[in-house]
């Protein structure tokens, strides 16, 4: 099956009487080469796994099944189901699921069981996706208004999601891969680095999307660390320090971090090797996790 270009999209969103949705960010991507170039960017070869999210009208997800991949689409737009379930028909290795990846089971969508063609995600629950054969791939253009939040739940709950190749606002991108001292970075950006190895791969025109967004657009990778890089007793106290840290960036650490550490603020940082008069950009993983150590 050829990939989706303006022309099919269009005759296909006349014929199911779709129009892309303003609220829900829908920009279909419509160029078999840039369909291509994030698969080639992604790494996607024969027999991976890889998990799609925000399919739309499946431009992507036909691209990712050329190569031979097993893929998962999860769509939120129930409306656009019809006409994801047509063009992904022709590939069996393609499972187009319903549902809200900030609120479904990734554990459980990405475990191994008997799959329909089309089906609906379950809510969120507890299963535990280290029982999967083997690592993940995430491979997508997310909805933009909800790109950050989507990144950091599958880097917190689907482990066996080893890489990310996600296409994203350029701003939102720059701060996924932010280092330290710069103005993109972020609690996010600390976030990234502890789970894994982001960095900017390449730029998207406007041009190749299906109404064209009002945004410039970067590829952004995450290669998931085997291991966390850091020592911390808890991910989430050295998170919600992150938080704080950055929630009034503009201060100072000692006061910035007061509503985390109240009085003991000055003698945490010193335990930790922290210049109290430094603002959160100035503090890379390795000493936010020198901060969260010394709390604990």
């Amino acid at each position: 099956m050829a990939l989706l270009t303006p022309a099919s999209i269009t005759e296909l969103l006349e014929r199911h009487a779709l129009r892309p949705s303003r609220a829900l960010g829908q920009h279909f991507l419509a160029d078999p080469n840039t369909a291509r170039r994030i698969v080639r960017l992604g790494g996607v070869k024969a027999g991976d796994r890889v998990l799609e999210i925000g399919p739309g009208v499946g431009s992507l997800t036909v691209a990712l099944a050329e190569t031979g991949a097993s893929v998962t689409a999860l769509e939120l737009d129930r409306h656009v189901m019809p006409a994801l379930a047509e063009v992904v028909a022709p590939w069996p290795d393609v499972r187009a699921v319903q549902g809200d990846a900030l609120e479904v089971d990734l554990a459980a969508l990405l475990t191994p069981h008997n799959r329909s063609c089309v089906e609906t995600a379950t809510s969120r629950g507890s299963s535990d996706a280290s029982s999967g054969e083997g690592a993940w791939k995430l491979v997508a253009n997310l909805p933009y208004n909800v790109a950050t939040p989507l990144v950091a739940r599958v880097l917190e709950t689907a482990p066996t999601v080893g890489s990310l190749l996600v296409m994203v606002q350029r701003e939102v991108g720059e701060r996924l891969a932010a280092a330290p001292g710069g103005r993109d970075y972020g609690a996010i950006s600390v976030k990234v680095a502890y789970y894994g190895i982001p960095r900017v791969v390449g730029a998207v025109p406007r041009t190749v999307f299906l109404p064209p967004p009002n945004v410039d657009s970067v590829l952004v990778r995450i290669d998931r660390h085997a291991a966390p890089p850091v020592d911390v007793p808890s991910p989430d106290a050295l998170f919600r320090l992150v938080r704080a840290g950055f929630g009034q960036r503009r201060k100072m650490l000692r006061r910035s971090l007061q509503p985390e550490l109240a009085d003991r603020t000055l003698a945490v940082l010193d335990a930790a090797g922290v210049d109290p008069r430094q603002r959160a950009e100035a503090l890379d993983l390795d000493a936010w996790a020198a901060v969260a150590r010394a709390a604990a």
